[in-house]
């Protein structure tokens, strides 16, 4: 059996990409840290949560952290994981028609989430810590317009690909399209992100398949990006797993969302995000399913949201709820990988 050789040497300079911001982001760790520690960049633990626009009392998410934010965990992190994607990326892969718009996401709402920790951790008062949550929802808004702009006009995408169908023809729709699955990305995965090492270890899943997905489609600057994506986050989960040495953070969180909802639009697998980032979309809906319940029911439906949190309010281990949805999310971007594979070969 041979193996194709123009291929192969496209994987091996994704593997390529992949060590070495890695190492990129490994070597600026120690740095980081020693300023994390040195000014206390400290995340500060909140009392309330955002409820339909507005906050109220958290009492079981206290009560579970509270003790962890006693340790002094530093934030901000996030840029260990965009600033060696970025250089990379300037230096090694800049394309314009498929690296310019994510790395323009990436730094963009990573430089905005950036803001948002520096507030959060400047705060005397975890609870109001950080940007308004409508100011920061704008920033997103206007951000991911920009994005969606050049999207339709510069890159001419008219054409959305339903699977096991045929395209559609959105036309100028594709703009408000674009904006939904990059702010709903951006927040899926910033909700996600409560526990040591769990959305470091889910991203991993779900850009090494758009990895393989960009690779097979021929995006091979779309491949090496998202490979580049995954090394950082090696690095970064290294870190972060229980206990974690320090968070992420929202110029973190909500740029790599962002990110991956760009990545879905550039290679036409919007419908298939959702299968590959499964986790991420449980997550969103059980904080939405309580938002409904509590509003319109007068009850609750979990015990606390994100629905990690209801497992832990049940007893289950931290590292318990953390392992067992990255093994969900490992079995969902195989699926989304085996389903893009069966839609193109059938």
């Amino acid at each position: 059996m041979q193996i194709d050789q123009f291929f192969l040497e496209k994987f091996l300079r994704a593997g390529l990409a992949a060590f070495v911001t890695f190492l990129l982001s490994i070597s600026l760790t120690p740095l980081f840290t020693y300023f994390a520690y040195k000014y206390e960049w400290w995340k500060k633990v909140k009392d309330t949560a955002w409820i339909g626009g507005g906050t109220e009392k958290a009492p079981i998410f206290h009560k579970l952290h509270a003790k962890k934010h006693e340790r002094n965990i530093p934030t901000m992190a996030g840029i260990l994981i965009w600033v060696p994607v970025a250089v990379f990326t300037l230096i090694f892969n800049l394309n314009r028609q498929q690296t310019w718009l994510p790395l323009f996401v990436l730094v963009a709402v990573g430089i905005l989430g950036l803001f948002d920790d520096y507030i959060n951790i400047k705060s005397e008062n975890g609870g109001i810590a950080g940007i308004k949550s409508r100011v920061k929802m704008a920033w997103l808004l206007f951000l991911s317009l920009i994005g969606g702009i050049w999207f339709h006009f510069n890159l001419g995408k008219e054409f959305l690909e339903i699977p096991f169908w045929s395209n559609f023809n959105m036309g100028l729709l594709y703009i408000p399209l674009f904006m939904f699955v990059v702010v709903a990305a951006a927040n899926a995965v910033n909700i996600t992100d409560g526990l040591d090492g769990l959305s470091g270890g889910l991203l991993i899943f779900a850009y090494g398949a758009y990895t393989v997905i960009a690779m097979v489609q021929g995006y091979f600057g779309i491949a090496i990006f998202c490979a580049s994506v995954v090394g950082t986050m090696l690095s970064y989960t290294w870190f972060n797993i229980y206990p974690a040495r320090f968070f992420m953070g929202d110029t973190g969180a909500v740029a790599l969302g962002a990110t991956l909802g760009v990545i879905a639009m550039l290679t036409d697998t919007v419908f298939l995000l959702p299968v590959i980032a499964s986790v991420f979309v449980f997550e969103t809906l059980s904080v939405i399913i309580q938002l409904f319940s509590r509003k319109y029911l007068g009850k609750k439906v979990f015990l606390s949201t994100p629905i990690h949190h209801h497992f832990e309010a049940k007893g289950w281990p931290e590292t318990k709820v953390t392992m067992r949805f990255w093994v969900i999310g490992a079995v969902s971007a195989v699926t989304g990988i085996i389903l893009y594979l069966f839609e193109n070969i059938s």
